[in-house]
């Protein structure tokens, strides 16, 4: 098999890799849920290649990400649920709908300080569409203030929009602090809280705790005007940054990481904390 710009290569590429006892076992063993992260992987690669300004990194990242949408469909089309081109279908049929200022005479000429009031009406009525396909049991027996708020982000922006969709309905429900020093009191309370499972050595209650405490520091963040994605990439960035310096001290004295003592790292650490 070759390779080819024709999507329809890749989809045969992927069926061959789904084929029982012919075809790869690692691909054979998954599914949807396996997959998944992988899907949230790719999705971040091609962010990071954006951010990085690197085209030709890209083009791979975004055949990774395409990837993970035909290693979907291919499952789903096993089950006889949908195959690729329903889902090619489907989001066309989406974007003509939501561009009417587009692909329809009757809104055409709209100015574009009204596209995103047209798209969110559109995705408002598409969203009650799907709703009332679902059957009876599986609707929701209230309306929350935070229905809205999107299920499949990642944790830190989904902590967020949970934080601001909250903070809109602050004046009437009366749910959310005016001080920032509030939010860092509660903090300490979290950690606190951490202190005392950990005294217990109960892991499941650790690592609730442990969420707790991250909510509430993306409660700060929310106060404090600062993305918490945003914040931590750079705080990772500063961690490679500084553990580069680190290794780079060390390799200068001809030692290896392993042959130093933790106390001198820790040295090196501060060394770098100053230089960078």
């Amino acid at each position: 098999m070759t390779p080819s710009r024709d999507i329809s290569r890749l989809i045969e590429i992927m069926a061959a890799l789904r084929t029982p006892v012919t075809g790869c076992p690692w691909d054979l063993e998954q599914n949807f849920a396996t997959i998944a992260p992988y899907t949230i992987e790719e999705a971040y690669e091609v962010v990071d290649a954006i951010t990085r300004g690197d085209l030709d990194d890209l083009r791979e990242e975004l055949g990774d990400l395409l990837l993970q949408v035909v290693f979907h469909a291919q499952m789903a089309s096993e089950q006889n649920a949908f195959a690729f081109g329903d889902v090619v279908e489907a989001i066309t049929r989406k974007m003509i709908r939501r561009h009417p200022h587009v692909f329809a005479d009757k809104d055409g000429n709209l100015a574009s300080s009204h596209v995103k009031e047209v798209w969110d009406r559109i995705k408002a009525e598409e969203k009650a569409e799907r709703a009332a396909r679902r059957p009876p049991e599986e609707a929701p027996s209230h309306k929350s203030l935070l229905s809205g708020v999107k299920a499949g982000q990642p944790a830190l922006t989904r902590a967020m929009e949970l934080q601001r969709a909250m903070q809109r309905k602050a004046s009437t429900v009366g749910f959310d602090w005016n001080d920032p020093r509030a939010v860092l009191a509660k903090i300490r309370e979290e950690a606190d809280e951490i202190e005392a499972a950990l005294d217990r050595n109960d892991k499941q209650e650790i690592a609730e705790e442990t969420g707790d405490l991250m909510f509430a520091l993306v409660n700060l963040a929310r106060h404090v005007d600062a993305d918490p994605e945003a914040a931590l990439r750079a705080t990772n960035a500063k961690f490679e940054r500084r553990f580069a310096y680190i290794e780079r001290s060390l390799e200068a004295q001809g030692r290896t990481l392993e042959q130093a003592s933790l106390a001198e790292m820790d040295a090196l650490w501060n060394a770098a904390k100053t230089a960078i």
